[in-house]
């Protein structure tokens, strides 16, 4: 049996090695505040909008200037007649064309330890005029399909857009795909024609994002309960096929607080990532191999 040069061996190592090290570098931190713990990112059309849970659910907008987001003095709470509406906002489906969703965990019991998940339809041009939900709150749809809280993500499968969402717990989680339209006008995520396909995944999910010109889409996770990074990025064709997650490659880092979200920016090799952490909540990341 032919054994391999030792030295190509070591070469190889130190290759992986340093892919490993260089993709997912972590390049900057910084504090972003009013927003009580940040839920996420969503990265709309060179806009980036934050959210979190500070005494109301809100949302702020926010333009990315070489390495610094830079607030653009526009705030948005989810609350009707002053009501907190969607105070945990847990994701935002946002695409052209297609109904606005919000996913929103509400506490039922002073523990913690039990949640329901909401899944709220919104007027999403209104939203952003009024900065309220008064008259832009379209439906809220218990989202009682899932087996622990709803993070709401557009994605496309075979030439036809679906919302996605994922399980946070760390038993029998899933990756459900739902009907869009249907969803828009149910009163439950259970009712028949709103569930599309789904597949288990890994635990720990905090959100979802799309990488759309790749098919693929990426888990925001911990890598325990509520702490440490990972991102792990998806075939979704060959998980749904398959009924279980078919992953691509698995990016951890070692920063230890709690992770919520994540995008790519408008360059495939620069992302941020955001934590609830009331500090240092805010990380550009760099995705690009070498140099």
């Amino acid at each position: 049996m032919k054994t391999l040069n030792p030295v190509l061996v070591l070469i190889v190592m130190f290759f992986v090695a340093r892919y490993n090290k260089t993709e997912g570098k972590i390049t900057k931190t910084v504090t972003i505040d009013s927003l009580g713990a940040c839920q996420g990112i969503s990265h709309q059309n060179g806009h980036y909008f934050l959210y979190g849970d500070r005494e109301v659910g809100v949302m702020r907008e926010y333009q990315l200037r070489k390495d610094s987001l830079i607030y653009q003095h526009r705030e948005y709470q989810f609350t009707v007649k002053g009501e907190n509406i969607i105070k945990h906002p847990t994701g935002i489906a946002y695409h052209k064309g297609l109904p606005t969703f919000v996913g929103n965990s509400v506490r039922q019991n002073a523990a913690g330890t039990l949640w329901k998940a909401v899944i709220n339809c919104i007027n999403w041009d209104g939203f952003l005029k009024t900065r309220k939900l008064d008259g832009n709150l379209i439906k809220s749809i218990e989202d009682d399909a899932c087996i622990q809280g709803t993070r709401p993500e557009y994605v496309k499968y075979k030439g036809k857009w679906f919302v996605a969402t994922a399980d946070y717990g760390n038993k029998a989680n899933e990756v459900r795909l739902y009907d869009p339209k249907a969803l828009s006008k149910a009163n439950k995520t259970s009712e028949k024609g709103i569930l599309f396909k789904k597949f288990t995944c890994s635990p720990w999910v905090q959100n979802l994002h799309w990488i759309a010109d790749k098919g693929i889409l990426v888990l925001i996770q911990n890598q325990v309960e509520g702490r440490k990074w990972r991102l792990t990025f998806l075939n979704l064709e060959k998980s749904l096929a398959s009924g279980q997650e078919s992953v691509i490659k698995v990016i951890e880092t070692d920063k230890p607080d709690e992770l919520e979200g994540f995008t790519f920016t408008d360059k495939a090799d620069k992302g941020i990532a955001v934590s609830s952490s009331s500090k240092n909540n805010v990380s550009f990341m760099d995705f690009s191999v070498g140099g």
